[in-house]
């Protein structure tokens, strides 16, 4: 992160948006927003947010993995298998 060039006050954003929002498109880094002297908001591209999403969300499905495993809430491979083809045909 080049914090000189990716954060900015909101004044900053208010007068230059359009070459803001091209900035991020073009560069894919995250611009930080303040107001006051405090960071208050970002502005990222789409395809950034949409990785860091998927991210977020595979995270998520590998801890309710783990708490499964943990409360030994889990069957057998061969069985997982037999009912999903079960289901599909």
């Amino acid at each position: 992160m080049y914090l000189s060039e990716d954060i900015k006050p909101i004044s900053y954003l208010k007068a230059k948006t359009a070459d803001v929002i091209n900035s991020v498109c073009e560069n894919q880094r995250t611009v930080i927003i303040t107001q006051n002297g405090e960071a208050k908001a970002i502005v990222q591209d789409i395809k950034s947010y949409e990785g860091l999403q998927n991210s977020l969300n595979l995270l998520k499905l590998i801890v309710q993995s783990e708490s499964d495993i943990e409360k030994n809430n889990i069957i057998e491979q061969s069985k997982m298998f037999s009912d999903l083809e079960t289901e599909l045909f």
